[in-house]
Formats: C-alpha cells, sequence, structure tokens
C-alpha cells in the first residue's frame, strides 16, 4: 500500500548579490528529508553570480528581476508557487536536514493555525566582528521565530495578501500584525531548525532599532480596525 502524498511545500528564496552564501543556503534546502519540494530563487537585479550559482542547481526554478527589493522578489515567487505550504528563506541562511518535516508535521497536527515557525542560532561568519544590534547572548542563547524559519499554508498567506513592497525593512512585522487582524494563528516548533548568519552584508546590520517598524504595523493595525467597525453605506 503506497503511504499517502505529502503535501508540496514551495521554499521562495530572495537574493541580490549574494553568491558568497547561496550555494550553502541552497544546499541546506536539498538536503531536507522532505519532499515533495518547489524551489525557487529571485535574482533580484545581482551583478555577482547569485543568478549562475542558483541555476546550476538541477532542483532550482531562478528568477530575474530589476533589483526592487526582498520582498518584492517573495510576492514574485509567491505568485508563481505551487506548493500548498510556503516556506521562506534568506540566501545567507542554513536550514536543519529535519527543518521542512517538523514544521509540515506540526501544521497537520494544528489545523487550526495558519503557519509555524521555530528556534534558532545566530552564528558569526569568521572574521566578522559582533554588529551593535547583536547582543552577546543572542549568539550563546537559542531564539525563537524568525522569518526564515517561517511555513505557511497557501490559504493563510492569501488571506492575509502580499508583504508590503514598499517597505525595505519590517514588511514581515506588517504581514504579522495584518494575519493577526485577519484571526490567523501561529505557533512555534520547540526545536533549532535554522543557523542564521551574521555578516557584514546583512539587510539588518545596519539597523538602528524598530521602534518606528513597530508604530507603523500599529497603525496600520489601528486603521484596520476602525475601518471593520464603520457602519456600509
Amino acid at each position: 500500500m503506497k503511504a499517502p502524498l505529502k503535501p508540496l511545500i514551495t521554499i521562495i528564496i530572495p537574493v541580490y548579490n549574494g553568491a558568497r552564501f547561496l550555494g550553502q543556503a541552497l544546499g541546506s534546502v536539498i538536503a531536507q528529508d522532505y519532499r515533495p519540494i518547489e524551489i525557487i530563487v529571485v535574482d533580484d537585479g545581482s551583478t555577482d553570480d547569485s543568478a549562475a550559482i542558483a541555476e546550476s542547481f538541477a532542483e532550482v526554478t531562478c528568477l530575474s528581476q530589476p533589483n526592487q527589493g526582498a520582498w518584492v522578489a517573495r510576492n514574485t515567487a509567491i505568485s508563481k508557487a505551487k506548493g500548498e505550504f510556503i516556506a521562506f528563506l534568506d540566501a545567507d541562511d542554513l536550514w536543519a536536514p529535519n527543518k521542512l518535516t517538523a514544521q509540515a508535521e506540526w501544521l497537520e497536527a494544528h489545523p487550526e493555525t495558519g503557519y509555524v515557525t521555530a528556534k534558532y542560532q545566530n552564528f558569526l561568519e569568521e572574521g566578522v566582528a559582533r554588529p551593535f544590534w547583536i547582543k552577546p547572548e543572542q549568539l550563546s542563547e537559542i531564539q525563537s521565530g524568525g522569518f526564515a524559519n517561517l511555513l505557511v499554508r497557501r490559504v493563510a498567506l492569501e488571506t492575509i495578501g502580499p508583504f508590503d513592497s514598499t517597505c525595505r525593512r519590517g514588511a514581515d512585522l506588517d504581514w504579522v500584525v495584518r494575519g493577526k487582524d485577519a484571526g490567523i494563528k501561529g505557533g512555534v516548533v520547540d526545536m533549532v531548525l535554522m543557523r542564521r548568519r551574521v555578516h557584514d552584508a546583512n539587510l539588518s546590520h545596519g539597523w538602528t532599532g524598530g521602534r518606528k517598524l513597530l508604530l507603523n504595523a500599529l497603525r496600520g493595525s489601528i486603521t484596520r480596525q476602525r475601518s471593520k467597525g464603520e457602519p456600509k453605506g
């Protein structure tokens, strides 16, 4: 008797001049013990060998676009994705081999939830000094959440809507808040399933704090809640 087919998972990886690390990130995806998978890399106008590296993997579909930012790239990939579940990985991070299996099983066991994250471990790239936005304990202690740790049901993603492509930073926070407003529940697998690389080219390397991003996300939430309460004319 054949085992029932498991849901297809689409893995989305945006990359901009990420040739240094992309091969390792893709290797951690290929090494997953979960199948079936679909891998979409969106080259966001790179001037290095990122596209060539992506195309060297037979399992990868590589899309190219002019540089518009990672969130536009993710939206581009979502429009092409075929998976029932969708996962996101940054081009410089690494997954544990059981990452997709653990999260897919968690979602199957919790049908009331729309997405799930997991625990992760930060690590410094060799030769890189600890940036000010990473506290010492964030390198030694296990962290929780992380967008590159996300596995989401397609139906939940469609309910929440696309990422705010006007954001260079903070679209993940905006998306989570919009999901909460839409009644989408999330969860966390209590396992370390990702290693997050800290290096001198991280998008957040020069980050100066998230207070403004949080305020913007909450302001949007208040606006949506008020609009729901307005009588229809």
